[in-house]
């Protein structure tokens, strides 16, 4: 127990996972074992974080935010619970970018966390927090969000597996809404088993959440591991990037498209992750086809003013009268929530409101929301053709998975010269697609590149994560993850 104490401390010192802690959690039952005799890689009777943007009854709630930096839940979100119900214990909360708007975790503005790999480098974001924990050890897996990208993302920075469900599978409820219509709870663990483990847990409908749904009854079970041999296609990153080069769209947007295009271009040691995690599905037995998706070029674009949209409506409650940081003295209503959104709001959070109360004004509805809508709509038609239906009807689909890159970059420092603001939200072209199609996603480890690691995700037919995670598991037997230097296994 005071090796494991001593442990957490001294990597939480560095990485800075948590902004909450709770020590009688590690001191009075936080590490119990593996589960049952025999069973592996389970959730039961171990240690988890949680996203300071998910409810726990008694513990912060402060979204990375100011404004609700003192706040405390008076309930517990339903995936927390059904955990807790199998004897996992909540340790702590962690870091997020502020509201869950970032790609980095440096948009908290409580604190910065770093990467395990490399404490000058970011750890990915929003759920930053969440993936250093499990990368450095401290705990076996946590809870994180996915509104484009927020799970995978950081789960691929950091050296972790990160599974975005599909949208409904699990309930949202206790999740403190950025852009309801795209953001799903997720697990981050350390191994692709645990992962399932945590999946098969919280999955399920909630009557708290009229998003929750049931899986088909037909849909491949996650309980259920099969080493059946897939039909993978593989989206060729070179194309998509040579796609939004060529879009169009005028002289004013010339320049735009030119940053946007060169983001979505990978980085040498990405290409080299993704060659090796072509090569090493093919190893395994599985057929890899070239496909393509031309709607994906306007991912990006079309996720953006739909997220800020909702986020400029749910973000509406926060106006410090009800709770949360307000001033110390105000002439009326107004200005009371003038000063509290002034002061308690981060810089990225007030673009987002402004840009979504943009959209969706008058007039500029059906020149910016309703057209990202009919987007999203064609996106999620590309994938379904390749893929197959929520309804498990017989569609003639011809791919069981589709291979995608997760971030154009490894893990990237805070140095002047680094992703600008714009290029890390273009960036996000390979990983909000699922989030606007609703389908489910998992990021793992492929390989590690000049000592930091690379992801790759796998993108799925709806509610079919348990074949997403058969064909990791195989790959993970294969060539097992890697840890960061300095890392100890605590759990079974």
């Amino acid at each position: 127990m005071r090796k494991y104490m001593e442990y957490f401390k001294k990597w939480e010192e560095k990485i800075g996972a948590f902004i909450e802690i709770d020590g009688k959690a590690i001191e009075s039952g936080g590490l119990k074992g593996g589960g049952k005799s025999g069973e592996k890689k389970s959730a039961s009777g171990l240690p988890f974080a949680v996203k300071d943007n998910i409810a726990v009854k008694g513990r912060s709630i402060s979204c990375g935010s100011k404004l609700l930096e003192n706040v405390k839940s008076s309930y517990t979100a339903t995936a927390v619970k059904k955990l807790e119900a199998k004897g996992a214990w909540v340790i702590g909360k962690t870091n997020l970018d502020e509201f869950g708007m970032g790609s980095s975790t440096d948009n908290s503005a409580l604190k910065k966390t770093n990467n395990p790999w490399d404490t000058n480098r970011v750890a990915g974001g929003s759920s930053g927090g969440s993936a250093a924990a499990v990368a450095a050890g401290l705990v076996p897996f946590a809870l994180g969000t996915d509104t484009g990208g927020s799970i995978r993302q950081p789960a691929a920075f950091c050296g972790v597996v990160g599974l975005k469900p599909t949208y409904g599978a699990v309930s949202r409820f206790g999740l403190v809404a950025y852009a309801s219509s795209l953001e799903t709870a997720g697990v981050l663990a350390d191994s692709v088993e645990r992962c399932r483990a945590v999946f098969s847990i919280i999955r399920g409908k909630d009557e708290n959440d009229q998003t929750s749904v049931e899986a088909p009854a037909n849909a491949p079970k996650p309980e259920e591991r099969s080493d059946k041999h897939r039909i993978i296609g593989v989206l060729p990153p070179e194309s998509v990037a040579k796609a939004i080069a060529a879009a169009g769209g005028g002289a004013d947007s010339e320049q735009a498209l030119s940053i946007a295009a060169q983001a979505a271009t990978l980085e040498e040691e990405v290409y080299r992750g993704f060659e090796t995690a072509k090569k090493n599905l093919a190893a395994l037995g599985h057929t890899l086809v070239d496909v393509e998706i031309p709607s994906l070029k306007y991912g990006v674009p079309a996720y953006y003013a739909i997220a800020a949209a909702e986020a400029s409506a749910n973000l509406a409650r926060f106006d410090g009268i009800r709770y949360g940081k307000r001033p110390d003295w105000a002439e009326n209503p107004d200005d009371l929530i003038d000063k509290a959104r002034e002061a308690g709001f981060g810089s990225e959070v007030k673009l987002r409101i402004l840009l979504g109360a943009f959209v969706l004004r008058s007039g500029f509805q059906d020149r910016y929301y309703l057209r990202a809508q009919r987007i999203r709509a064609g996106i999620r038609r590309s994938f379904e053709a390749l893929l197959g239906g929520a309804d498990y009807a017989d569609s003639g689909a011809c791919c069981d998975a589709v291979l995608l890159p997760v971030f154009p970059t490894r893990a990237f420092d805070r140095s002047p010269s680094t992703l600008s603001p714009f290029a890390q939200k273009a960036a996000d072209l390979y990983t909000c697609c699922a989030n606007l199609a609703g389908l489910p996603a998992l990021s793992f480890p492929a390989s590690v590149e000049h000592g930091l690691p690379v992801g790759v995700q796998l993108l799925g037919r709806a509610f079919a994560e348990a074949t997403l995670l058969d064909i990791a598991e195989g790959y993970e037997k294969a060539h097992p993850f890697p840890h960061p230097s300095g890392y100890e296994p605590f759990w079974d």
